[in-house]
């Protein structure tokens, strides 16, 4: 309740969010353990806490509203951000329906692709993003327990980088990786595609949470698919799409982040063998290989992977860099900032330092000298910019 002398805003504030967090962590790592105990009904009955549990809604309340990065995109209710009070008003919402949730319609905004065609991004309404983040605390920790060691889109303590390094242990000089070849794997409209009944038979979760989820699936179907797909929009959806592919990294030596996938392929390994088991494992799940982007590539002729250019070079050493695409979008957006005429260098300057530093950061571990790479001529741009407005 909020008292008579704080207002909604001064309440929110003071929430105490450090204590919230481990309160939320210990009873997530409690999920995690009892699985890895095969201690399913423990499991369970955890998640129906985490569901209860007032930090963990408050926790995704404040996720979908203040930190995620499309916090400011509205759902087919129009609302873009919530006030202090509705957010507390959510939260009660939460509590007396976490179980019943009914999902709203998904607002669907056409998204163009590099090869012409586009997708379809399914937002759902701010508080359906609130439930299905609640729901993802819930279900997280009962997955990561069982989740392949080589997949590291989308989950906690994991990131692109580990997917980078994997590849470099596996195509350096020390690993003969001038003589390999790698499988560039593009699952044909992944999302799109995802089998209901192979989300539902891998869920483990309460009647509560799984009846939930079906609906969630079901709010926004493709009447050509009606069992098929998930809201590329959801909060919930990377960690679904994950479920559904799980284990496919058993297949051969191979990393995955999200639907994206590179198996390594030794000399003598039969890649139409392997591409069979893949299609396989995916036809499961409701799913297929796209033949025209799956490319069968030598470690010596490169790759692109997350934004890297991988390649083996003639010396045998290994090598990765930012790919051209990576690049050539990088520099759109800092061209977009300076040429900018409708604010000044100040503000230019606060809206191009996180970009430039993430872009650096990101390709920390790459192959960055030379003129290529070199950020010379966008710095001589802004500097001969920032002067002539000052």
């Amino acid at each position: 309740m909020i008292g008579r002398s704080l207002s909604a805003s001064e309440f929110w504030k003071k929430l105490p969010w450090k204590k919230f967090r481990r309160n939320l962590f210990r009873l997530q790592v409690r999920v995690y353990k009892a699985i890895r105990a095969n201690d399913l009904h423990k499991a369970k009955s955890l998640q129906k806490l985490i569901l209860k549990s007032r930090a963990a809604r408050l926790l995704a309340i404040r996720q979908v509203t203040q930190l995620n990065a499309g916090k400011k995109t509205p759902g087919i209710d129009g609302s873009s951000s919530l006030t202090h009070q509705e957010r507390l008003d959510l939260n009660v919402t939460l509590k007396l329906y976490v179980n019943t949730w009914k999902h709203s319609r998904l607002r669907q905004i056409p998204i163009p692709k590099k090869d012409g065609s586009t997708r379809i991004l399914k937002v759902p309404t701010m508080a359906d993003r609130a439930w299905q983040c609640l729901v993802k605390y819930a279900l997280e920790p009962a997955h990561e327990a069982t989740f392949h060691e080589r997949s590291y889109g989308f989950r906690p303590g994991r990131a692109a980088h580990d997917a980078q390094k994997f590849l470099f242990n596996q195509l350096r000089s020390q690993s003969n990786g001038i003589n390999k070849r790698v499988i560039e794997l593009d699952i044909e409209k992944c999302f799109d595609r995802i089998s209901h009944t192979a989300i539902m038979d891998r869920l483990i979760a309460p009647v509560g949470i799984r009846n939930g989820i079906y609906r969630c699936l079901k709010s926004g179907v493709n009447p050509e698919f009606p069992e098929q797909g998930t809201p590329q929009g959801g909060v919930v959806s990377p960690l679904l799409a994950n479920i559904a592919l799980n284990g496919i990294e058993s297949i051969h030596q191979s990393v995955r982040y999200a639907d994206d996938m590179v198996f390594v392929l030794k000399q003598n390994d039969d890649e139409q063998k392997i591409l069979e088991k893949i299609s396989q494992f995916l036809a499961i799940r409701g799913m297929k290989i796209s033949e025209k982007k799956t490319i069968i590539t030598a470690a010596t002729d490169g790759f692109d992977f997350l934004g890297w250019h991988f390649k083996v070079q003639k010396n045998g050493k290994f090598r990765s860099q930012p790919s051209e695409e990576n690049f050539k979008k990088f520099r759109e957006k800092v061209k977009k900032i300076v040429n900018n005429s409708n604010y000044g260098a100040r503000v230019k300057a606060a809206k191009l330092a996180p970009i430039v530093r993430g872009w650096r950061n990101y390709h920390q571990f790459c192959k960055l000298d030379g003129s290529r790479f070199s950020l010379w001529h966008i710095n001589k741009r802004t500097w001969k910019v920032f002067n002539s407005a000052t």
